[in-house]
């Protein structure tokens, strides 16, 4: 038996250094992509830094650049960033087992486990049939997304630089990336110019939203659709936790930080800025006019994320409703947290702690590093190295400025937010930990 242990935990550590690799591997070769001349408008090589900030700020679905997207890179080179983004986004296991099945290969026991984890799920049965459901719906998907957004970007772009432009944001947005093509007004301004667009802010917002909840989630709706009572408890609290961290923001920054102009502009643009903070990236507002508060409040939605087995980096939904429901339990005295009648063990509450712990370590650790070496406000770090750990790619405009030890900082936070967790999650599951023998217990006072 105990053989067996050893070999099982053998197998899964490996299945996870192949995650790792795989991820660093599909990094190197965007940034070497990116270098080619072919790659930049100018026709020029560049440089090293530069290309591998951009392949890991796609890869890692991030959104931070240092080099605008539209107006640096060529067609070529925003082909380059957008398979990354896809890639990254569906997991590089996942694309990559499934182009195995389409050979005709056979997917064995081991690559099975590696699928698994890749995308969370909770067993290794069916985990081949699930992978189909995740790329045929994720395609489905961007090509609705794509399709809805064409009439927009056509009809001020023209045809042709329309369809590229509607296939780029939509992908992006489904995947939580926030990279975007639009320099309408000057660059790095994201979506400012549709600001007012309630027809593409729905569009772009439902796709980050359907990108963010989780592919355990779809698998759940697609198999019960509307019978959510039969939904498994982790869907449960994600659409719920995801439903609270949409509606508490948006009324907040309806009321505090866009207290002027129409009815209808407040409501879209605190509705967007709720949804997009979480996970994708994308503004449609100056976020340097907002208040201190406002901020604030952005950093705590960019270090939760979105949720488990999604496109979207951060510590996840469920992370923060367990830590939720352990302080209500805490406060009512019970042992035991309790979701939809249903206990949570203790040892998820742990994992849980441990995670949030490692996101906010990281955050504050990589905004005092670049406080120190830019001398830029600590405000404005902590900001940035939330929207970098998070992969959410939101900025207050500084990211270009940075030099290249901030710059590797950010690039670490980065690959952590989008792998890291990952890592912390198996370590913790993995069972490496257990042990026969206990050290004699002695309490200490809390609080």
């Amino acid at each position: 038996m105990l053989h067996k242990n050893r070999v099982k935990n053998r197998t899964h550590m490996t299945s996870f250094r192949v995650i790792i690799i795989s991820f660093f591997c599909l990094i190197l070769v965007g940034t070497l992509l990116l270098m080619l001349p072919i790659s930049s408008r100018q026709r020029c090589v560049t440089s090293f830094p530069d290309a591998m900030f951009t392949a890991v700020s796609a890869t890692c679905v991030t959104g931070l650049v240092v080099k605008d997207t539209a107006t640096y890179w060529s067609l070529f080179g925003q082909a380059v960033i957008l398979m990354l983004i896809q890639i990254g986004g569906m997991g590089v296991i996942t694309v990559g087992l499934a182009i195995i099945r389409a050979s005709g290969r056979k997917i064995g026991l081991w690559q099975r486990s590696t699928m698994q984890e890749s995308i969370s799920a909770p067993q290794v049965g069916g985990i081949v049939k699930l992978t189909g459901f995740i790329l045929k719906t994720s395609l489905i998907i961007e090509m609705i997304g794509a399709a809805l957004l064409a009439p927009v970007f056509c009809n001020d772009l023209g045809i042709a630089k329309g369809l590229w432009y509607s296939l780029f944001h939509s992908i992006s947005a489904f995947c939580n990336a926030g990279f975007d093509l639009l320099v309408i007004k000057e660059p790095f301004s994201s979506l400012t110019f549709y600001h007012s667009n309630i027809y593409l802010n729905i569009i772009i917002m439902l796709l980050i939203i359907t990108g963010g909840i989780g592919f355990l989630v779809w698998g759940d709706i697609g198999t019960h659709k509307h019978r959510i009572r039969r939904y498994s408890l982790q869907s449960k609290v994600v659409l719920m936790t995801s439903a609270v961290l949409i509606v508490l923001p948006a009324l907040y920054f309806f009321f505090f930080e866009y207290d002027h102009g129409t009815i209808h502009d407040r409501t879209i643009h605190s509705l967007f800025q709720s949804v997009t903070t979480r996970t994708a990236g994308f503004n449609t507002t100056d976020l340097a006019a907002m208040d201190e508060s406002g901020t604030a409040i952005m950093i705590i939605l960019m270090l939760i994320g979105g949720s488990p087995g999604s496109t979207a980096g951060g510590m996840k939904t469920t992370t923060f409703a367990v830590l939720m429901g352990n302080m209500v339990a805490t406060f009512k005295r019970n042992k035991n947290i309790h979701f939809f009648e249903r206990r949570i063990d203790n040892d998820t509450v742990k994992n849980a702690a441990t995670i949030a712990m490692m996101y906010i370590t990281l955050f504050v650790t990589g905004a005092f590093i670049i406080n120190v070496t830019d001398g830029i406000s600590l405000g404005k770090c902590l900001f940035e190295t939330a929207s970098a750990v998070g992969t959410v790619g939101l900025t207050l405009g500084i990211t270009p400025q940075l030099g290249i030890l901030s710059r590797i900082v950010l690039i670490i936070l980065m690959f952590m937010g989008r792998v890291g967790g990952l890592t912390l999650i198996y370590a913790a599951f993995s069972g490496n930990g257990n042990s026969y023998s206990k050290f004699p217990e002695e309490k200490i006072n809390i609080g």
